[in-house]
């Protein structure tokens, strides 16, 4: 049995590019990781980072096909509807990068799915760098982190509408002046 069969509302567990990836149930995440800190040694959260899946696997949606030798990216092309990926769980993904700070550890990523206005519980309370980290999230993505102490933008403007790493967020931007004139 795995290390990693025992985590808290483990969902299922994946190995890939060196990383092992444990998909938790999304109300159980605050005893993941504390979990992952005090049983498995993981002292260290190094990024909280939200994915939007908007319309993945979606009709439409092709990609490129890979073969043993690459692609040529002086030949950009699209192959057809062969290549559509598998469709997520969920709109967004939620993923706790950890460390463990000895020799030959793994790296370890906790992740959680959402659906728009899912709330997730803070992690604060076991990893307290965990704060600017989930106040990101909030400011960017809208990710709303439930008990997080001062839930508030960090990086756009208190009245900007909207969070911009979303795939829903409307391109464009503000008119430019050219001359004092206008």
């Amino acid at each position: 049995m795995s290390e990693f069969a025992k985590v808290p509302g483990q969902v299922e567990t994946k190995e890939a590019f060196g990383e092992t990836t444990v998909v938790v149930d999304r109300g159980q995440i605050r005893e993941a990781c504390a979990y992952a800190r005090d049983e498995l040694g993981f002292t260290m959260l190094l990024d909280i980072v939200a994915a939007d899946y908007l319309h993945w696997a979606g009709k439409g949606v092709s990609g490129y096909i890979g073969t043993p030798t690459g692609r040529d990216l002086n030949l950009p092309m699209t192959q057809g509807l062969q290549a559509l990926p598998e469709p997520k769980p969920a709109r967004f993904s939620l993923s706790y990068h950890l460390l463990a700070l000895r020799q030959g550890a793994p790296r370890l990523r906790l992740q959680c799915w959402l659906e728009d206005g899912d709330e997730i519980a803070s992690v604060v309370s076991v990893w307290p760098s965990a704060d600017w980290l989930e106040r990101e999230q909030y400011d960017l993505m809208g990710v709303r982190f439930q008990g997080h102490p001062n839930l508030a933008r960090l990086l756009m403007d208190d009245d900007w509408e909207g969070h911009p790493l979303r795939k829903d967020y409307p391109i464009g931007g503000e008119p430019v002046r050219f001359s004092p004139a206008e």
